[in-house]
């Protein structure tokens, strides 16, 4: 069964999180929304440089996130661990950072008694996900990003066996450069939103919309521990 979430207003507990991937398109957006709500962001980062967002609770920091000792300093003291990391898509071999990164950071968030962290996929994961999926989407869009959706399957499964670690996958579909709106979000715990007919809807959302979400997140158990396939109405 699919779901609505409404958009109104969120009271916010203020909290000190650790945003890893914050220099992407996602993350940033991610970043800023999270500092507008109150919150002390910490963004762990291959590239300071990178990073277009500054306020008084940001601290940028350089940061390996296949290596626990160097996550072990960023993470301590924080609440929560929010991922929007991505990686390239391979032809020739096979996708590895979202587990690799993902084993680092569940073993740094052990050590630092960190235990809820929110990441990000995509719809399509599971393998036959998209099998009732539009053309586009069978025949031409997954197999150019295979590699990429069988790591992030492989992390998402890391995470269902991960005891202690309060986990939530959120599964975007095909993402727009653009800030959050108003519009309400739909969530489905699965691998894609259905239409009415139990169909694949072949929607993208905003960038900024899944930050939204994401952040919505750490006010709730609902999605504890779950998958869930978004998008926006």
């Amino acid at each position: 069964m699919s779901h609505l979430l409404q958009s109104k207003p969120v009271i916010h507990v203020k909290m000190k999180l650790v945003v890893l991937g914050g220099t992407g398109q996602t993350g940033q957006h991610l970043v800023n929304q999270a500092l507008q709500q109150g919150h002390s962001v910490t963004a762990v980062v291959r590239n300071p440089g990178k990073m277009t967002v500054t306020h008084e609770n940001l601290k940028v920091v350089e940061g390996n996130i296949f290596s626990e000792e160097s996550l072990k300093p960023h993470f301590e003291g924080h609440d929560a661990v929010l991922s929007c990391l991505g990686f390239p898509t391979s032809f020739f071999s096979g996708v590895t950072g979202y587990t690799q990164s993902m084993r680092a950071t569940l073993n740094t968030m052990r050590e630092t008694k960190i235990n809820r962290i929110i990441t990000m996929t995509s719809w399509y994961t599971a393998p036959g996900s998209s099998d009732n999926g539009p053309f586009f989407i069978r025949n031409l869009l997954i197999p150019m990003i295979q590699s990429v959706l069988t790591n992030m399957y492989a992390m998402e499964s890391i995470l269902t066996k991960s005891e202690g670690i309060d986990w939530t996958v959120v599964r975007p579909p095909g993402l727009r450069n653009a800030p959050a709106t108003d519009k309400d979000i739909v969530t489905h715990e699965g691998y894609f939103v259905p239409d009415a007919n139990g169909l694949p809807t072949s929607q993208s959302v905003a960038r900024g919309d899944v930050a939204r979400f994401m952040l919505s997140l750490l006010g709730t158990s609902t999605w504890l521990k779950k998958g869930v396939a978004i998008t926006t109405k």
